[in-house]
Order: structure tokens, then sequence, then C-alpha cells
């Protein structure tokens, strides 16, 4: 008999739990739209990401610099000018910058501006904030420039760190866009 009366209490449980669960919670209109729009934005977020990615690994995007500073710690300073970018299609680069040259004090701005049809050591490796493009080309001189890019496939942005034995490093911040 106690097992019997122990096995209904358990059923009884067993049944009450299985309700209590099966229950779907009655969301009011407000709260059912605001469930709604963190869907939307989440999926938007999602898609983003995936063009984001996809832009990336098809090699045609540009890179639209907003600002500049001379590493380790040199001033950051504001690129508004539409002109400066970095192209990457179908394995040419079309480079575009304002560059910080000089290893010591004075320092000076110039421009950086080729075009170069092939590069050294192009690789793409996914990270978990985004991607990681390098490469390496001489740009017509003795020394050779490194091209770091480090994408966000989540906001589009980028930091995009210019490497060179004669110079110090010059880190640029900006955002990733598809080229046509």
């Amino acid at each position: 008999m106690k097992k019997t009366v122990i096995f209904v209490v358990g059923l009884l449980l067993c049944a009450a739990a299985v309700t209590v669960i099966g229950q779907k919670k009655v969301l009011s209109p407000k709260e059912e739209r605001r469930e709604v729009r963190e869907k939307r934005r989440a999926e938007r977020i999602a898609n983003y990401e995936k063009t984001m990615d996809s832009i990336i690994l098809s090699r045609n995007f540009q890179f639209n610099p907003t600002t500049m500073q001379r590493q380790p710690a040199g001033p950051m300073r504001q690129i508004v000018n539409p002109s400066f970018n970095v192209g990457v299609w179908d394995g040419t680069i079309d480079i575009c910058l304002p560059y910080i040259k000089g290893y010591v004090p004075p320092y000076y701005v110039t421009v950086i501006n080729y075009t170069v049809p092939s590069v050294q050591g192009y690789t793409t490796e996914q990270t978990q904030e985004g991607w990681m493009v390098t490469f390496s080309t001489s740009l017509f001189s003795a020394s050779t420039y490194t091209f770091t890019f480090e994408i966000f496939s989540r906001t589009g942005g980028a930091n995009l760190t210019i490497t060179n034995p004669m110079y110090s490093p010059v880190q640029y911040s900006g955002t990733i866009s598809q080229l046509y």
C-alpha cells in the first residue's frame, strides 16, 4: 500500500511538472512587440556579419580611414578627405593614404599613392571578432611595407597597421565597405 501511495504521488508530481513546463507564458502586447523587435535586430546583425564575411572572403573591399596615429603614442589625427582609402580587388591593391615618415623627430606626413598589381603573402585568417588580413609590398622602394587589417565583422569597423623597418608603425581606424 505504501509503495502504491508513493508511486501515485510521484506520478502526480511528474504530471504537475510537465504541465508547468509545457505552459507558455502569456505575454502582453507590449512584451510581444519588444520580443519581435529584439528578434528582428538579432537577424539584421547576423545578416550584416554574413555580408561582411563574404566581402572579406571575396577580396573585393575598401578600407575608408577616419583617424591615423603614429605608434606607439603619437597624436591622433582625423582624416576627413574621402580620397584616402585602400582598395582590394582581384589581387590588386590600390593605396592612397597619408603616412607619417620618420623613426625619430622630426616626423613628417607624406602620401602613399600607389596601385600595386600583386602583393606578397596575402593571408586571410578568421578571428573571434572578424578577420585578420595581411600582405606585404615594397611600394616600389627598397624596403617592405606590411599591411595588417583587423576587421570587425559585427560593426564593420577596422584597424589598419602599416609597418616598415625604416619608420615607426602607423595605425588607422575606419570602416570597411564593398567594392562593386
